[in-house]
């Protein structure tokens, strides 16, 4: 399929995603948005696949946000609408691991968008900030819900309602991304950690971040009993068997696909 607002390529286990409206430095728009649900389906039912990367084109931005000429005309129907909280969720939902690598400004709508993904890496020049409070409005893709429970409510409250940039060292420092790298070196590192996660059993990426996004959604009881339940799930699977037998033996495990 051709993108008009994205980039899409398989590169190994690796789908890479980039935003491409430099010239827009990547900000969110409607059909880029459509074209992110697409990418993300093709990505899911993919057997090569099992790491989603999403960057920026260029070296300034991630994505500065939502189009702000789409926002200016959104009414109280459209707002209503899930926009980019249902590519978050849908993100969060895939039982693919999904990786953010951010340069440069990482603002309102991207910013929704790398919040998204399981796991975020940056480089020393990257940005975060949810301005929306300057524009009379308060996000809508997720940062009211996912911000405290990923960095803290102190420190959610303060990028929400200051809504002052913060630098890639205040974001590695409480969380937001936990790890950073030059730019030179992001998109390798980024292809490094899908060659990681993919030499796993594949179930044991899914499962994990299954157990971890549920669990935080119940209570600490409910979220051990269902990691108990997903354990004996994985014990009782080939791929258990074969990955004790290949470390006693030390060897590379096969893993069934």
């Amino acid at each position: 399929m051709s993108y008009q607002f994205i980039r899409y390529q398989v590169i190994d286990s690796l789908a890479l995603i980039t935003l491409n409206r430099p010239d827009k430095l990547n900000a969110v728009s409607l059909g880029m948005l459509d074209e992110l649900h697409l990418a993300v389906d093709a990505a899911q039912i993919d057997e090569q696949v099992r790491v989603i990367g999403i960057t920026g084109a260029g070296d300034k931005a991630f994505a500065a946000g939502s189009d702000l000429a789409e926002v200016k005309d959104r009414d109280l129907k459209k707002a209503l609408e899930p926009i980019v909280q249902g590519l978050a969720e849908k993100l969060e939902r895939c039982n693919k691991v999904s990786i953010a690598a951010i340069n440069g400004i990482c603002f309102g709508g991207g910013l929704e968008v790398a919040l998204g993904c399981d796991l975020r890496l940056a480089t020393p020049n990257a940005t975060f900030a949810t301005p929306e409070g300057k524009l009379g409005i308060i996000p809508g893709g997720g940062a009211t819900q996912r911000l405290p429970r990923l960095v803290g409510r102190a420190w959610a409250l303060e990028m929400l309602i200051m809504g002052e940039p913060i630098d890639a060292d205040r974001a590695l420092h409480i969380g937001l991304v936990t790890r950073m790298v030059e730019s030179e070196n992001l998109l390798p590192e980024l292809s490094r950690m899908a060659e990681h996660i993919s030499a796993f059993a594949p179930l044991v990426p899914q499962f994990m971040k299954a157990m971890v996004n549920y669990g935080m959604e119940g209570s600490s009881a409910a979220g051990l009993a269902m990691e108990k339940f997903a354990q004996s799930a994985l014990c009782s699977t080939p791929d258990k068997e074969e990955g004790l037998s290949a470390f006693l033996e030390k060897r590379t495990p096969v893993w069934q696909k």
